[in-house]
């Protein structure tokens, strides 16, 4: 028979593994793996597209004569651990933001490292909290095409609501088609990263699964 004492440290060990925090459900980690450093520009851009599961996507807005709209969406760049780079959003024509791409494609989408809880005490506009803005062209994806397919996966993967969200409000698969990049990761300036730079990035290493 066990004595109350050792009763007492069993019941003290559960309590303390019951009061553990939960782990990170996947693709919406607790805390984003390691940030690239400063000095590898497209790592950190295609980190940051990775690692956010929403941004702030902006059109030419068609309601107010033109004038910039920003919108906060969520996205997917690929299934957990195989990033892509290419922004995928599932967007109804009920909201302004689709109505608008259809008119004038011009967009730009914009995500910041202060989500991912990696900027400690820093304050969101600080350089050192990166920030990365890609600018181009919001195109509908076909539904019958085998893109579509692979955007749904990434899409529903981390973002399950979507597929339960009602099919008469006329969802759609849209992506952004980068052609321009602007990131601020550290203090100096924008770094330079061109469109094929950013997409390329990890390719010759056969997949970039670290993300």
């Amino acid at each position: 028979m066990r004595s109350p004492a050792r009763l007492l440290a069993l019941v003290a060990v559960l309590l303390l593994v019951l009061s553990l925090p939960a782990p990170a459900v996947a693709g919406r980690p607790l805390v984003a793996p390691r940030k690239p450093a400063p000095a590898e520009a497209a790592a950190t851009a295609r980190w940051l597209a990775a690692q956010n599961t929403w941004g702030v996507l902006s059109t030419i807005s068609s309601d107010l004569s033109g004038a910039p709209f920003g919108n906060v969406v969520s996205y997917s760049d690929g299934v957990p651990g195989e990033s892509h780079g290419i922004p995928y959003f599932y967007l109804t024509t009920l909201d302004p933001t689709a109505r608008d791409a259809l008119k004038d494609e011009r967009t730009s989408f914009t995500l910041s490292e202060f989500p991912l809880g990696t900027c400690g005490e820093k304050d969101p506009e600080n350089p050192s909290c990166a920030k990365l803005t890609l600018t181009g062209k919001l195109k509908v994806v076909d539904l019958q095409s085998p893109e579509a397919d692979s955007a749904k996966t990434a899409l529903f993967s981390k973002h399950p609501e979507m597929e339960g969200w009602p099919k008469n409000h006329n969802f759609g698969i849209y992506k952004l088609e980068i052609e321009n990049i602007f990131l601020i990761d550290w203090f100096g300036g924008p770094k330079p990263i061109s469109p094929a730079e950013y997409v390329e990035y990890g390719k010759d290493q056969g997949s970039v699964m670290f993300f």
